[in-house]
């Protein structure tokens, strides 16, 4: 396709500040330490023959300021690969675009607030807010929009404020569609908030000082309800002059005092260690992030597709399965309506359809012995 230079520079500019504000400027821009220059890695894929827990354990993603990914052997990017995909090769997906429809989101709290045991409500983007008994886990909270990003489905009618207060808040990674400071000073100074390593000046600005880091295979307990952090293959960044990866990212598994075990993925592409998370603990439902996987050629590295998905739900040997992460901002190629649909026609076709749970924004799946959403 033509684009006239004035056409091009638009439209590049635009493009420049969403890639700024997602953070993905660290494919693009390579990390200079001492002595070494990176963009996501430094040295072959792989665990030099440990166990994922024995590498986790000896640190061994630990470097100099920053964090070590041995899930990928991605190399050298720069900008023009960015500028192909947005300017310069075919969007296959563009004629369904007509078929997305803005759908605003309002949620009723009152039955979740009367459950008595586990309840997932899936508010929006990667957002959930799990009800465990008598606490509340919200995840991943961006309920203020994204700046450049059209939302699909605005939170409506004080949806935002009429939701439960948090007692605990999961970040996985430092993306802005993840970690939102507009959405975190909504909260209690007194919340109490879990994260990678890495981002405790930004907590601290904002004076939420119950703060706990995790690194992967470490755990918090409270006595009733388990959280543990987790080993993903993802990145993560939140400012483009100190590049890539000099916080944590990671996915979590929630041991809950309702007896139910829940994984939340966060954003990963696929890895071949599904198994060994597997063996954390068995896992009710896993809870996957889909969405910003096309085009392939250029999403692999960072996003899971629906056909990994399943084979990655397989190896954990979950019971159920929900995913998150589309429908709120098209951030790849593929229409927002399109995981669900086709994480769905996946399913299907390996024979797990039912054990697909098919949440819409603002919907609660109430999860125990009688699983229903309303």
């Amino acid at each position: 396709m033509f684009l006239s230079r004035r056409s091009f520079l638009k439209k590049g500019w635009v493009w420049f500040g969403r890639i700024l504000i997602m953070g993905l400027f660290g494919f693009f821009l390579p990390r200079k330490r001492a002595g070494a220059e990176r963009t996501l890695r430094e040295a072959p894929a792989g665990l030099d023959g440990l166990t994922l827990k024995m590498w986790c354990d000896k640190k061994m993603h630990h470097r100099d300021g920053y964090f070590l990914n041995p899930f990928t052997s991605m190399e050298h990017k720069n900008v023009w690969r960015l500028l192909r995909w947005k300017l310069a090769s075919e969007n296959t997906f563009k004629p369904y675009y007509p078929e997305e429809a803005v759908t605003p989101t309002e949620m009723n709290w009152d039955p979740v607030i009367a459950h008595q045991g586990v309840a997932v409500t899936f508010i929006n983007h990667a957002c959930v807010m799990i009800k465990d008994v008598d606490r509340y886990i919200l995840v991943d909270p961006v309920l203020s929009g994204l700046f450049w990003f059209k939302d699909f489905s605005p939170l409506t009618g004080g949806t935002g404020c009429r939701m439960p207060d948090p007692d605990h808040i999961l970040i996985t990674h430092g993306h802005y569609d993840h970690l939102d400071v507009r959405t975190l000073k909504r909260f209690k100074k007194t919340t109490h908030v879990i994260s990678p390593p890495g981002y405790r000046r930004i907590f601290s600005r904002l004076a939420m000082n119950r703060h706990t880091e995790l690194d992967w295979f470490e755990s918090w307990n409270d006595g009733r309800r388990e959280i543990v952090f987790l080993p993903c293959n993802h990145w993560t960044m939140r400012n483009p002059l100190t590049g890539p990866n000099d916080a944590l990212w990671g996915s979590y598994l929630i041991k809950g005092a309702g007896g139910i075990t829940i994984f939340i993925s966060g954003d990963l592409a696929w890895f071949d260690h599904f198994a060994e998370i597997r063996q954390v603990g068995d896992i009710d439902l896993a809870i996957f992030n889909l969405g910003a996987y096309e085009p392939r050629w250029f999403m692999k590295e960072s996003h899971i597709n629906p056909v990994e998905t399943v084979r990655a739900f397989r190896e954990l040997r979950a019971r159920h399965l929900m995913v998150v992460h589309w429908g709120t901002f098209r951030l790849g190629d593929e229409p927002v309506h399109f995981p669900p649909r086709d994480i769905f026609s996946e399913m299907e076709k390996q024979g797990l359809s039912d054990r697909l749970m098919r949440l819409n924004h603002g919907q609660t799946l109430f999860y125990g012995n009688n699983i229903r959403i309303p």
